[in-house]
C-alpha cells in the first residue's frame, strides 16, 4: 500500500488527472473510482496503455498485474480526497469557499469573473462541485495562480464538512437557504444545518465569512453559530475572523427584467446579460468579494457587465421570432418560484412557460409540486405546459394546463403546435434535460 506522501510524489511526476479512460491525457495520473454500476479498476490497464504514467487502484489483483505503475490504496476515492487535501496544504494563496441551495455556480462565475480582474483565479469548472469534483478541482490548480474559487454542492448532511475539510476555505459564502435536495437533508432544517456546515468551518478556524445582511436566515445562522461557539466548553476556534456584511454600499437595482440593470455606488448603471432579482443577489456578492480582495469599482462593473451565462443557466437566447429564457440546469420549489416570479415581469406579448419535474424532493414533492401548480396559477401565462411524472400534482390547480409525461412527448407536442413571437420560459431539473426543447421553438 502506497502512503498519501508517497502518492504525492508520484503525482507530481504526472501531467494531470483523470477518472475517465475517454480522456486520459499523456502521463496522467489515472484514479479507479468504483460506483454502484462501474468498476474503474477493470479499466486500469486500459488507461495505462492509452498513456497514462500511473493507475490509482484499490483491487490488489489489478494492481499485482502492473506492479510498477499500479499504485495501491485501500480506497481510491478516499485516497483522491486525501490526496487534493495534501495539495490543498502547499497553497498560500486565498480559497474563497461557497455553497448554497440556489445560485451556487452563477455566484461563483461573477465572483471568478470580478478577481480576475487584478489576480489569476483558478475556479470551478461547470459543477465539479462534490465528493469527487472538489478534490478534482483542487488538484487542477497550480502554482500558475494566486487565487481560487471553489464551489462545495451538498444533497446530505455532513456532505460540505467533508468538502470544507478538503477545500480547507479561508474565506466563505453560502448564497441562500432553500428547499433544494429536501429527500436527502430530510427536510428545510436539514439544509440549513446541512449548508451552514461552511459557517462551522470558518468559524472554528477563524476564517471570514461573507453574509448578505438582508438574508434572515443567513444572519440568524452567523448568530446561531456565535453563540454556540461561546457556549463551548474547549472551542476549537473563538471565532470568524471577519464577518463581511454586504451590501455594505446602497447598490440600487434598477430593472431585473428582461435583465438586471443595477446602479453602482460610484453612479455607474451597469447593464447585465442576467434576469431576475435572484441574479442581482449573485451580483452583490461578486462586487462584495472584488472590493474586499480591492478589485477597483470601474474593474468590477465591467466584469459583471461582460459575463454572460452558459451551460442552461439563466441564458436569454432569440430562435426567430421567438424569445427563450433557459434556466433548465437544475429546479427546486425555491429557484422555480423565483423564476416564475421574474418571468411573469417581462414585458412581453405572449408568454408561455415550459416546466419539468423538480427532482430529490422525497414526500415533500406532491406538496411542492402542487405549491407551484397554485404559483403558477397566479399569473396569466397564455400557455403553461408540464412535463414529468411529478408535475400531474400541479394540474389541480391549472385546469387549462397541458400535461405531458415525458420531454419526447413533449418534443411532439411542440412540433404539431409552432408557435411565433412567443417568449418561452424553460425550467426543470437537471435529470428533465429541457435543453433538449430547443430545437422545437
Amino acid at each position: 500500500m502506497i502512503s498519501t506522501e508517497q502518492l504525492y510524489s508520484k503525482f507530481q511526476e504526472c501531467s494531470g488527472l483523470s477518472t475517465d479512460t475517454r480522456r486520459i491525457t499523456p502521463n496522467c495520473l489515472f484514479v479507479a473510482l468504483t460506483g454502484d454500476t462501474f468498476n474503474g479498476n477493470t479499466f486500469a490497464e486500459q488507461a495505462l496503455s492509452l498513456g497514462a504514467r500511473y493507475a490509482l487502484v484499490d483491487d490488489p489483483d489489478v494492481a499485482h498485474r502492473e506492479p510498477a505503475r499500479c499504485l495501491l490504496v485501500p480506497d481510491s476515492l478516499q485516497a483522491l480526497q486525501d490526496l487534493a487535501r495534501h495539495h490543498r496544504q502547499t497553497f498560500q494563496f486565498p480559497v474563497v469557499g461557497l455553497t448554497g441551495s440556489n445560485g451556487k455556480t452563477t455566484t461563483k462565475e461573477l465572483i471568478a469573473a470580478v478577481l480576475s480582474k487584478n489576480y489569476r483565479v483558478y475556479a470551478t469548472l461547470g459543477n465539479l462541485n462534490n465528493h469527487i469534483g472538489v478534490p478534482l478541482t483542487l488538484l487542477a490548480i497550480t502554482d500558475q495562480y494566486d487565487m481560487a474559487v471553489v464551489e462545495m454542492g451538498a444533497n446530505h448532511q455532513k456532505e460540505i464538512e467533508l468538502l470544507c475539510s478538503i477545500a480547507q476555505p479561508t474565506h466563505g459564502l453560502i448564497t441562500n437557504i432553500g428547499k433544494a435536495h429536501l429527500e436527502g437533508f430530510g427536510g428545510i432544517e436539514g439544509v440549513r444545518k446541512g449548508k451552514g456546515e461552511l459557517y462551522d468551518y470558518l468559524a472554528r478556524n477563524e476564517k471570514t465569512v461573507f453574509i448578505n445582511s438582508r438574508d434572515t436566515v443567513l444572519t440568524a445562522m452567523y448568530r446561531e453559530r456565535l453563540k454556540s461557539l461561546h457556549a463551548e466548553t474547549s472551542p476549537a476556534g473563538s471565532g470568524f475572523a471577519e464577518a463581511v456584511f454586504y451590501p455594505g454600499e446602497p447598490i440600487e437595482l434598477i430593472q431585473e427584467s428582461p435583465v438586471v440593470i443595477y446602479r453602482h455606488v460610484t453612479g455607474e448603471d451597469v447593464t447585465t446579460h442576467l434576469p431576475g432579482r435572484y441574479n442581482f443577489e449573485n451580483i452583490l456578492a461578486a462586487l462584495t468579494i472584488g472590493d474586499y480582495f480591492g478589485v477597483s469599482p470601474a474593474d468590477a462593473n465591467r466584469a459583471i457587465a461582460d459575463y454572460n451565462p452558459t451551460n442552461n443557466r439563466s441564458q436569454v437566447l432569440v430562435k426567430g421570432s421567438n424569445s427563450i429564457l433557459l434556466d433548465a440546469y437544475n429546479a427546486n420549489p425555491s429557484s422555480m418560484a423565483a423564476a416564475i416570479r421574474q418571468f411573469a415581469l417581462l414585458p412581453a406579448r405572449r408568454k408561455v412557460v415550459i416546466l419539468g419535474d423538480m427532482y430529490e424532493l422525497g414526500n415533500e414533492s406532491e406538496t411542492e409540486h402542487a405549491a407551484l401548480g397554485q404559483l403558477i396559477a397566479s399569473f396569466n401565462f397564455d400557455v403553461v405546459i408540464l412535463a414529468g411524472q411529478d408535475m400531474k400534482f400541479a394540474l389541480p390547480a391549472l385546469p387549462t394546463a397541458y400535461y405531458i409525461p415525458d420531454k419526447f412527448s413533449l418534443h411532439n407536442w411542440l412540433m404539431d403546435h409552432p408557435m411565433t413571437d412567443t417568449y418561452f420560459l424553460e425550467k426543470g431539473s437537471r435529470g428533465m434535460g429541457l435543453e433538449s426543447v430547443l430545437p422545437f421553438l
